[in-house]
């Protein structure tokens, strides 16, 4: 073979040494960047999983939270001295009462579980008959439930009762002033009404509050309480 046969020889790529040491350096290059491959997906699926344990944990926490702090968990904090609720809801004939409305004046809530039972019957028939006795002594009476306004309509109507009666449908007055709460009947454990009368001063402030009423001579006794104020 002539010499310039042997120099066009070793330029070759196929046979030069340079060739030979790159090869390995590209395979090398390609099994990094597909163990790169490999591992993304990986990773991705782990914070993926990460970040969804963590929303669920922090939708338990939420969910637990708003539990505690829902109305029906929670105690009312209403007591004698403080400030009265504000409310503002509809009453019997289709007009609107707020306590605003009885600003100056004193003010009998008394709320009760059911529109014509017999319990709630004798105690707004007690209020009625003393009406003209708590007006002269500067002192209004509203009684209160969840009955729609059709049904304490007809309440009103049946008995001749002579005291505005308010619906509180959303319970939003009866968790502000404490009379929803835990009842329990025949075994049974619920939510409802709790038999309660609040007298409010004329300066808004509670004056006192009756819990777990009992009907008979009630109405007298919150007379006596609001012609002592």
């Amino acid at each position: 073979m002539s010499k310039k046969s042997r120099k066009k020889s070793s330029k070759t790529p196929s046979g030069s040494p340079t060739a030979k040491k790159k090869a390995p350096t590209t395979r090398a290059s390609t099994q990094t960047q597909s163990a790169k491959t490999q591992r993304t997906p990986a990773s991705k699926s782990t914070r993926t999983k990460a970040k969804a344990a963590s929303h669920k944990a922090a939708s338990k926490q939420l969910n637990s939270s708003e539990s505690a702090s829902s109305p029906a968990a929670t105690k009312s904090t209403l007591a004698e001295g403080r400030k009265a609720p504000a409310f503002r809801l509809p009453r019997d004939g289709g007009d609107v009462v707020t306590l605003s409305d009885y600003a100056g004046r004193k003010v009998v809530l008394f709320f009760y579980p059911r529109a014509d039972t017999p319990g709630c019957t004798r105690e707004a028939i007690d209020f009625t008959r003393l009406a003209d006795a708590f007006a002269a002594a500067g002192t209004a009476v509203l009684g209160i439930s969840a009955d729609p306004l059709k049904a304490q309509e007809k309440f009103r109507d049946k008995h001749s009762l002579g005291i505005p009666l308010v619906s509180d449908e959303k319970h939003e007055m009866l968790e502000a002033y404490g009379a929803w709460g835990e009842k329990s009947m025949y075994g049974k454990t619920f939510l409802g009404i709790l038999r309660t009368t609040v007298l409010v001063g004329a300066d808004g402030r509670v004056a006192k509050v009756w819990r777990n009423v009992r009907v008979d001579g009630h109405a007298d006794e919150v007379l006596a309480a609001a012609r002592s104020l």
